[in-house]
């Protein structure tokens, strides 16, 4: 008896630790984050104790055309990022599901972007988009094609963002999508191919709907990382030029650190954040209704 209780015990003993120590160091910020922005403080004013106001951080957010500017900016930015990256890295694990010879080495530099810091990515590609020595630039004049000013034009800035945004992450999701892809039952495979079935109409009808679950996996984690995407944006445009590439994570931070209104910055936050848990549970109520029937 007190054996078979202890086999029980046994995975919660052991991730005790780890529990105790993520929600000293990660529940209590975010509860004071979720707190605070209730409450009007300054970072030039820290000797002070916070102010309680109540909804005002939410109610001058809601009449600011900077803040839903930014929420715009944001949708924009997370539905042009995940289209992209979903359709090429569709493509790109359908032409690399089968194991051609070499295709090892490939698949590890093609997740080379990955692996790099988003500060050095947004560096990069800052001196790619460059005006005056960029190589893009370079490129396009060896075809005759003016120069542009692609980070500081308001047309189109949040455009060279997106493409830096979409080259790092699509071999992330084209990762995720060949093991989806490789891990489709072989026997569906072959009743179709026996049943006369063309590729289009195999990928319409036996892929993709064994591939739904490990869609909406991509679809979840690409969403929730693009909607706090701030450091690329920072590095390139910060947040410009004007406010064209003012994300909400820009826009918590320039509250937090150039306005330093710590409390409007936590009410941008705790929005932010309600979205990102609205859109989770969006497409896992759709996971639920697919298991239903």
């Amino acid at each position: 008896m007190k054996k078979g209780i202890s086999k029980r015990l046994a995975p919660y003993i052991f991730s005790a630790p780890t529990v105790i120590v993520m929600t000293i160091f990660m529940g209590f910020p975010i509860l004071y984050g979720l707190i605070l922005g209730f409450f009007q403080w300054s970072l030039v004013d820290l000797k002070n104790a916070p102010a309680f106001v109540g909804l005002h951080n939410f109610k001058t957010l809601f009449q600011n055309p900077q803040f839903w500017s930014s929420m715009k900016t944001t949708l924009i930015f997370v539905v042009s990022v995940i289209f992209v990256q979903l359709l090429l890295g569709m493509v790109i694990a359908l032409l690399l599901e089968k194991n051609l010879p070499g295709i090892r080495f490939f698949r590890s530099i093609f997740m080379l972007p990955v692996m790099i810091s988003p500060v050095v990515v947004g560096v990069i590609w800052k001196y790619i988009y460059d005006a005056n020595f960029g190589m893009l630039n370079y490129l396009l004049g060896l075809i005759g094609v003016p120069a542009g000013t692609w980070l500081s034009s308001e047309g189109t800035a949040l455009l060279s963002v997106i493409i830096t945004e979409i080259w790092q992450w699509t071999p992330f999701v084209f990762l995720i999508l060949l093991s989806g892809l490789q891990s489709v039952p072989s026997d569906l495979m072959e009743a179709a191919v026996v049943d006369g079935a063309s590729y289009f109409q195999t990928l319409v009808h036996v892929k993709l709907p064994c591939m739904k679950n490990i869609i909406r996996l991509v679809l979840t984690l690409r969403m929730i990382e693009s909607m706090r995407s701030m450091v690329v944006i920072f590095i390139m445009t910060g947040g410009g030029p004007g406010i064209s590439t003012m994300t909400l994570p820009m826009s918590i931070y320039k509250d937090a650190f150039v306005n330093q209104d710590l409390g409007s910055a936590s009410a941008t936050a705790i929005i932010l954040m309600i979205m990102l848990i609205m859109l989770t549970v969006f497409v896992k109520g759709g996971k639920e209704a697919d298991d239903k029937h």
